[in-house]
Formats: C-alpha cells, structure tokens, sequence
C-alpha cells in the first residue's frame, strides 16, 4: 500500500511540473494524472480524471507564473 502511495504521489507531482501552455493541454495534461492517480489506488478513472482535469487548470490559471 504504501508503494502505491508513493506512486500516486510522484505521477501527481509530475503532471503538475508539466502544466501545458493552453487550456486544452493543461486539461489533457491533468486528466491524465488524475487517471493515473485514480488506477493506481483503484479508484474510478472517469472521477479522478475530472478531478485532475479540473484541479490543474484552476492551478494553471490562478498560478500563470509557475505553469
């Protein structure tokens, strides 16, 4: 359990280090994460993808100097 931890935590990190220069990248680039997260502690795949897509672009847009 606790590799899976720290595998959903290093793929959550990665895809925030990749934020994507447009709207539809930083979408893709957080559903894709979120996906990841979710398959890795056997959660729904479509929610943490909506969850990713979501939280990525509010950090993106409110962050515009670290993405």
């Amino acid at each position: 359990m606790r590799k899976t931890l720290i595998s959903a935590l290093l793929a959550g990190t990665a895809a925030l280090a990749a934020c994507g220069d447009t709207t539809g990248e930083q979408v893709l680039y957080g559903a894709g994460a979120g996906a990841a997260g979710a398959a890795l502690l056997n959660g729904s795949l479509v929610t943490g993808a909506a969850v990713g897509a979501a939280g990525n672009l509010i950090y993106c847009k409110e962050n515009p100097g670290r993405c």
